[in-house]
């Protein structure tokens, strides 16, 4: 079935219900209230409504994840148009790309930010959902606020506060093919008193692989995992929260199912292998947030600690062939302060009588240290004839440190209480520094030693004007300049180790609605970015399954984001977005001494859509059945920069069903129902991959139930 008839036979089915079910009689005394719920966001750094934010945003809320069954990021970014998030199999990397914007996994162009932390490697990025409040995917730039890093955009991932009023929990339990078996549940309340809180969630998931070793028989994309999160919340006054959060999870998942694109798309979900490997995560990481509302301003401060680190042993050549075998360990410490200072939230500074004006100000810093030993086994004769023995290749032995601090500050005035213009900016200054190492061991060539430093020093500057058009529109504009950080690649080929900042110029106007007293909610934003010194990750020609990054040139990239969510009637939930992005490197670049001018951008889907909805209908005074259901579509898109290999346009459609009660519910669900084969991420791999490159497999059609228990 093609991807035009998958979507019109859901929206065919979706129509039907829908029509069924707004023709249910509806009590007339009193009237029934079904608008839609006031989205409140936090992508400018304080507590508003979504409409009021000049910023192409959408937010995933807690109710929408769990119905949804969401348990990953790149689950909750389906909703978000021009966002695509290409994982591997193992977990310990994600890489999010917002409207062509992307980069590695040690210097994302897209950033995370959980509970206020900046995740400033990939690795610890991507965790398991529990015990969240929201996810907001935030597009274009929002470095004048949130600084390095954020070129493309942000993911803010919120945890949900602990009760403060009565002991809540809630507990669900997964099962599926494949072996799935998955529970989680947390539980929160008061400790004695009002003013001290406690959460606690805690959660077990693991199923066997979707990838087969024909020469072993034995599953090799396995995943499992354990992971939990403990709060205190504290109020010594009622105007002061202290809330502690720690996260942590221990992944133990299997090889990497990557093996030759070609091979892959003939006989996917089966490889040869002669070694069989795994990847291993642990994440702890703390979080301390402080906050004091006052009559005139409020203070609140952010203070973060991040300890990550990964070991993955894989079969490099992914071939039946004993040839080389990778043992890479990682380890990174990051720790992150931020105070903020701003006028108070219920209480504009009055400047003149139809005149106010909200400020913000704060001042940041971090260190992280990372250190990395990735060694490549060689067979003997593997490197040369004449070298009968085993080589092990140290590419890299590192170390990379990185100490930066940040200040900035952002006013909005407001005119007649219909026109808003704010103005920002961030100063950043980093210094980096690397000792980079690369050996064998015998000895078969002289090693290479790096040791350098680099400082980085930026501006970046943000204006908005908004326009309240009516109580429940608002037009607006944003010209806001990008940056990410230039730093030291770990490996690369010699003279390529260090890389300089990737900036960029986004201009975007928007439309943003709620009609029909709060049923409808329509956004539009228009976009254009130009950037220059873009950041690629390319492939090392000298030491396989490596890759460094380099600047690479000039590109551009424009588009257009359409998101709709709609409560016809009570029971009735709607929704569809569609993003289009054209992004395209400009004429003069070139990669590796190749042009790539006029090629487009790799990893950037032509366009994105999702449509769907939830119809519920209910049966008795305490429980009601539901169907939900929804596609998305995402548009063909290449690669690698030279444009050599693609993936075509598919689509992918989930479908729930079930019953909710007060307390207890119960769901079968289905994934992929239309069981899509599809390639999400390939990697250049010149020389050992007969096509050129690998890649990994879209995850398969997945079914089974979902029980659980809510107080």
């Amino acid at each position: 079935m093609t991807v035009r008839l998958r979507a019109l036979f859901f929206a065919a089915v979706l129509a039907v219900s829908t029509s069924g079910l707004a023709q249910t009689p509806q009590a007339t005394n009193p009237p029934v209230r079904f608008e839609l719920p006031t989205v409140i966001v936090a992508v400018e750094k304080r507590p508003q409504d979504v409409l009021n934010v000049p910023v192409s945003v959408t937010t995933v809320q807690r109710e929408t994840l769990q119905n949804a069954g969401m348990r990953y990021v790149n689950d909750a970014a389906r909703l978000a148009p021009n966002v695509f998030i290409h994982e591997f199999s193992a977990r310990k990397l994600s890489n999010p790309r917002f409207r062509g914007i992307g980069s590695g996994p040690n210097n994302p162009g897209v950033t995370t930010y959980i509970d206020g932390v900046p995740q400033l490697s990939a690795n610890s990025s991507s965790l398991e959902l529990i015990d969240v409040h929201q996810i907001e995917f935030a597009r274009g730039p929002q470095s004048a606020l949130f600084g390095r890093n954020t070129v493309g955009g942000l993911i803010n991932i919120a945890s949900r506060e602990p009760s403060r009023t009565a002991w809540t929990g809630e507990v669900t339990a997964p099962f599926g093919n494949s072996n799935l078996r998955d529970v989680r549940g947390s539980v929160s309340g008061p400790l004695m008193s009002d003013r001290v809180s406690v959460g606690m969630a805690a959660g077990y998931s693991a199923r066997d692989g979707y990838t087969v070793n024909d020469l072993t028989g034995h599953t090799l994309d396995d995943r499992s995992a354990v992971f939990g999160k403990v709060q205190l919340l504290f109020t010594p006054a009622p105007s002061w929260d202290a809330r502690l959060i720690v996260n942590a999870e221990r992944a133990r998942d299997g090889d990497y199912a990557l093996q030759d694109l070609a091979a892959l798309r003939q006989n996917p979900f089966h490889v040869s292998r002669n070694f069989e490997g795994f990847t291993h995560r642990d994440v702890v990481a703390p979080t301390f947030l402080l906050a004091h509302r006052g009559s005139r301003f409020d203070v609140s401060s952010t203070t973060g600690l991040v300890r990550w680190k990964t070991r993955d042993r894989t079969d490099l050549d992914y071939s039946p062939l004993p040839l080389i075998v990778r043992d890479n360990s990682e380890k990174d410490v990051q720790f992150t302060q931020e105070i903020r200072l701003a006028s108070a939230a219920a209480s504009p500074v009055a400047l003149a009588p139809n005149v106010s004006l909200r400020w913000q100000a704060g001042v940041s810093l971090f260190t992280q240290n990372y250190e990395q030993d990735a060694v490549n086994s060689f067979s003997p004769f593997l490197l040369s004839p004449f070298i009968p023995v085993p080589v092990s290749q140290h590419s890299p032995l590192s170390t990379l440190d990185d100490v930066g601090v940040g200040a900035y500050g952002q006013g909005t005035w407001t005119f007649r209480d219909r026109v808003d213009l704010s103005a920002g900016a961030r100063f950043d200054h980093e210094t980096k520094e690397g000792n980079l190492s690369t050996f064998f061991s015998p000895a078969i060539a002289p090693a290479a030693t790096v040791a350098a430093e680099a400082d980085f020093t930026h501006v970046s500057p943000q204006f908005s004007a908004t326009f309240h058009a009516t109580p429940r529109v608002r037009v607006y504009g944003t010209v806001a300049e990008g940056f990410k950080a230039g730093g030291f690649n770990a490996a690369s080929p010699a003279g390529r180790e260090a890389y300089g900042e990737e900036q960029s110029w986004n201009y975007e106007g928007g439309v943003k609605t709620s009609l029909l007293n709060q049923r409808l909610a329509i956004s539009l934003a228009v976009f254009r970015i130009d950037w220059h010194d873009i950041q690629l990750n390319l492939p090392n020609p000298a030491v396989p399954a490596q890759f460094f990054i380099s600047n690479t040139g000039r590109a551009r990239s424009a588009g257009v984001e359409v998101e709709l969510a709609a409560r016809p009637s009570a029971g009735v939930d709607l929704f569809a977005s569609v993003g289009s992005t054209a992004a395209t490197f400009k004429s003069g670049t070139a990669s590796s001494g190749i042009s790539v001018g006029g090629n487009r951008l790799p990893d950037t889907p032509r366009y994105t859509a999702n449509a769907g909805g939830e119809l519920s209908h209910a049966v008795t005074t305490g429980a009601s059945l539901f169907l939900r259901g929804d596609v998305t579509v995402y548009g063909d898109r290449f690669y690698d920069e030279l444009n050599t290999a693609s993936q075509d346009t598919y689509a992918l459609t989930n479908v729930q069903f079930g019953m909710r009660g007060t307390h207890l519910f119960g769901e079968g669900w289905v994934r992929n129902a239309f069981d899509t084969r599809y390639v999400p991420l390939a990697l250049a791999y010149p020389g050992l991959a007969p096509s050129g490159f690998i890649g990994e497999p879209g995850a398969p059609r997945t079914f089974g139930v979902r029980l659980g228990m809510r107080f």
